[in-house]
Order: structure tokens, then C-alpha cells, then sequence
């Protein structure tokens, strides 16, 4: 835990604010390896259509078969919500997410559990879930970044 500002909160918020950032870049240019630089070897990740995945390999496999052209006429945004503070080196991160496309807005609410780790804050455990009843109506209902159907 030597790599965690105990002292400065506001540091580690805006290095996490940065891997939000990246995903939003890395899904918005449809760039696997960027994203999934961003995880930890042993991560699990479920994705808003249900899709379990464990560890990298697996979450590498789905992400390049749905990144690639997933992203075709679509655009989204990662606006950072709260920070929970697990212990200082595990961040429970809660984003809000929007992906819109010409039928209109689609809404996330993405939880994504976060340790610091070699001086990196890095995606342990991720759930996307829809948020239809946010005070953006959803039209959309299928990602494809989501669910490869």
C-alpha cells in the first residue's frame, strides 16, 4: 500500500478519473489493447447483457470480438459518480455511463471495483447494468459492445 496517497484523497480520485477516461477513449476508438491494459490478470467482469467473464484472457476474447465495429454509430461517455474507499489501495467506483446512437440515449450505471497496484490504479471486478429509469430515457436496447448477438 506504499504506491496510495492516504494523505491526499483527491490524487487517487483523479488517477482513477483518468482510467474512466481511457475507457471512454479506448470504446469510443474502438482500441482493444487499450482497454484491456487496463485490467488486472485475474479480473471478472460482467457485461450488461449478463455475459460472464474471468480473467483477462476471457474479457481479451469477448473484447475483441464486439470492440471491432461496435462502436459503428455510436458514441459514449464515463462521467465518475462516487468513490467508496475500500481500503486505500481498493476503490468501489461507481460511473455513469451513456452510450447514444440515432434512436437515442442508452444509460449505464457500471461498478467497477479498482486496486491499486505498481503504482496503477487497475479494473479488478466490473458489473454493467442498465439504468433504464435514469432522467435520461433510455431508447436503445441492445449494446453491441455488450451483446455480440
Amino acid at each position: 500500500m506504499s504506491d496510495v496517497d492516504q494523505s491526499n484523497p483527491e490524487v487517487e480520485i483523479e488517477a482513477i478519473k483518468q482510467v474512466i477516461a481511457t475507457v471512454e477513449h479506448a470504446q469510443n476508438t474502438e482500441s482493444p489493447d487499450e482497454f484491456l491494459g487496463l485490467f488486472r490478470a485475474d479480473a471478472i467482469y460482467t457485461t450488461a447483457a449478463g455475459t460472464r467473464l474471468f480473467g483477462l484472457d476471457t474479457i481479451s476474447a469477448f473484447t475483441r470480438q464486439v470492440l471491432p465495429g461496435g462502436m459503428q454509430g455510436l458514441t459514449v461517455t464515463f462521467e465518475l459518480e462516487h468513490v467508496l474507499f475500500v481500503r486505500p489501495d481498493v476503490a468501489a467506483v461507481k460511473v455513469r455511463q451513456v452510450y447514444r446512437s440515432p434512436e437515442g440515449p442508452d444509460v449505464g450505471s457500471p461498478l467497477w471495483i479498482m486496486s491499486k497496484e505498481g503504482g496503477r490504479w487497475l479494473l479488478a471486478a466490473c458489473q454493467n447494468t442498465a439504468a433504464p429509469d435514469d432522467e435520461v430515457p433510455s431508447t436503445s436496447h441492445h449494446r453491441p459492445v455488450s451483446d455480440p448477438r
